[in-house]
């Protein structure tokens, strides 16, 4: 006889499970369910993707030739076929529900079958460092204006719109609602563990950000400090500009972390700063990746010689160099010789020797030095 577990039970033996499978490290499931619908199609366009730790694990797209749930995470697939298989069932069952939803939005609203329209379903949990279950989140969109949020409490919804409150009702009676709450309650738990163990050397590694400065003229005369964080994994990383150790909140912008499409993440920080006052601003950058955090403030660039004048003046030099020693050897040697044949030889006997001499070493330096000497 199969016994069966309350789910008042599996959560906490969920919650054990997480904390001895993974006692440290932050991370997150999150899927997207949308049907989108514009002129000119027949049918709606039905899509699922499924991430970990902002990684793109699964996807569906029902505009694909062959309509099903597929593997895309960077890891080998370790699922069976029949998991494909029945949650690929399970969304072909999905998708007319959203049709269905589709249609009474646009009945309650008047809105036209055959214009642009959005629903999109957002879902999954978080895990914090030791393990522990945190922000549970399910919320509904319908064209960007009607709201259906399961609350913290995994039993009430906030909702907004006529729309939203039709759909809340139509769950609660139909037994959806209950579905929904149990998904979030414990399949969320288990499917974020199951993937983590699954990936676990891409998702549990952590690789260093790379950062850098940059600086742009702008035509108010001003200057854009921008602090770059890149190449980085994983995704939590604190990117913050000081003037002077405060911290800066004018004239700033952020881009929100995005994937790099390796694996990796990068994100920047802007300042707009006056001109003259960029070695006032420092950007402090924090990562889990970094023993300490790191600060850094632009570096002007120094000027830069090019190769070829460094390597013809050492040439150049070499060569003066060898010129000058050859004729003072020369002129030691031949004022020995002055001394003891100076009646039997005239000095401009010397110059052929001079001119053979430093002809070897470099004749456009032993032209002056002959000139001189002459």
């Amino acid at each position: 006889m199969k016994t069966l577990v309350p789910e008042a039970l599996l959560l906490p033996l969920l919650t054990n499970l997480a904390l001895t499978r993974h006692p440290e490290g932050s991370h997150s499931l999150s899927t997207f369910v949308t049907l989108l619908t514009w002129p000119g199609i027949l049918e709606p366009q039905f899509i699922r993707v499924c991430y970990v730790d902002g990684i793109q694990i699964e996807r569906f797209n029902s505009r694909a030739e062959t309509p099903r749930l597929e593997h895309c995470a960077p890891w080998v697939d370790q699922q069976t076929p029949e998991y494909w298989e029945r949650n690929t069932n399970d969304l072909l069952i999905l998708t007319p529900w959203f049709r269905i939803w589709l249609q009474k939005m646009l009945h309650i609203y008047n809105y036209s079958t055959t214009g642009s329209h959005t629903i999109q379903w957002r879902y999954g949990c978080d895990v914090l460092p030791g393990g522990y279950v945190s922000n549970r989140f399910s919320e509904l969109n319908l064209n960007g204006q009607d709201y259906l949020a399961l609350n913290e409490d995994m039993m009430t919804w906030t909702t907004v719109g006529k729309a939203a409150e039709m759909l809340r009702q139509e769950w609660e009676e139909s037994g959806f609602a209950r579905v929904v709450k149990t998904y979030m309650e414990l399949t969320c738990l288990e499917t974020l563990l199951t993937q983590l163990d699954y990936g676990m050397e891409i998702l549990l590694r952590t690789v260093i950000p790379k950062v850098h400065v940059t600086h742009k003229a702008r035509p108010d005369r001003k200057i854009t400090l921008r602090c770059w964080a890149l190449n980085f994994y994983p995704a939590d990383i604190t990117l913050t500009w000081q003037r002077h150790g405060s911290n800066q909140t004018q004239d700033m912008e952020i881009m929100d972390t995005r994937p790099a499409g390796d694996g990796t993440f990068q994100k920047w920080v802007s300042v707009v700063v006056a001109s003259g006052e960029e070695q006032s601003y420092t950007c402090h950058v924090v990562h889990g990746g970094l023993p300490e955090p790191i600060t850094l403030r632009w570096e002007p660039r120094r000027p830069n010689i090019p190769i070829m004048a460094v390597v013809t003046a050492l040439v150049l030099g070499a060569l003066l160099t060898g010129a000058v020693v050859t004729f003072l050897t020369w002129k030691k040697r031949s004022k020995g010789k002055e001394r003891a044949g100076s009646e039997l030889m005239s000095p401009w006997e010397y110059q052929p020797k001079l001119w053979c001499a430093c002809t070897v070493r470099a004749n456009f330096i032993c032209i002056v030095a002959y000139s001189a000497f002459s």
